[in-house]
């Protein structure tokens, strides 16, 4: 467990990125509108390379750290990782968004490549323009959720995170009744559940992937066609 300033501190450097995570996608949106809906040239020509600059040093990175943040702030404090509904949620919904934003960066390349090379009509890769569109605001939606889950924490304990407290009822009996102290403490180390360093390496392993997806997908730079 983190002493009460570090889990201060890493809970703070959770809700910054995930602040900026949501407003940099809120950024990115009104982007991609502004390319779809404008009428002039130049200023489609911005929105869409702007996109990428955004997207690229911004979106991308944010996304990493947020998922990195809540992962260090679940495993070291009394939430934990699969013990409540709410937060396994949260990381399905991050990591899920984490790797749409990595594939969907291919998409923002090659129309930020056409917009340098051509000035788009409003009708040019119309179909493409409209994908960048409903993205965006899939990606702010998803996130609005998020924050929602943060808020609220709906639905209870995972049947992990019951299996979970029945050791520590048990320890706190045994306390209590010293002399029920051996027969129940054998009875809360069979009942803990797998080990905890089981998920720090399996936590290790899905950043491990999610930074080998970026190197994969990005080819080592935000150009891919």
């Amino acid at each position: 467990m983190m002493t009460p300033g570090l889990r201060k501190l890493g809970l703070t450097a959770h809700i910054v990125l995930s602040v900026g995570w949501l407003g940099a996608v809120a950024a990115y949106l009104a982007l991609a509108i502004a390319g779809l809906t404008g009428l002039d040239a130049q200023r489609v020509r911005a929105a869409y390379l702007s996109m990428e600059l955004v997207g690229t040093f911004v979106l991308v990175p944010l996304s990493l750290a947020t998922l990195l943040a809540g992962l260090v702030q679940s495993l070291r404090t009394s939430w934990g990782l699969f013990r409540h509904w709410w937060v396994l949620a949260k990381l399905v919904l991050t990591t899920g968004a984490t790797l749409v934003l990595i594939r969907h960066m291919n998409v923002v390349s090659r129309m930020s490549s056409l917009a340098a090379k051509t000035s788009l009509s409003a009708t040019d890769f119309r179909a493409l323009r409209v994908q960048l569109v409903v993205h965006a605001a899939g990606g702010l939606l998803v996130l609005l959720s998020v924050t929602a889950l943060s808020v609220y924490k709906p639905w209870g304990l995972t049947p992990y995170g019951r299996r979970r407290q029945h050791p520590r009822r048990e320890e706190s009996v045994a306390d209590t009744f010293p002399r029920l102290g051996a027969a129940v403490r054998p009875v809360a180390r069979l009942a803990g559940g797998t080990p905890r360093w089981v998920y720090v390496i399996g936590i290790h392993a899905v950043v491990l992937g999610l930074l080998f997806g970026v190197m994969h997908l990005t080819g080592g730079g935000p150009r891919i066609h």
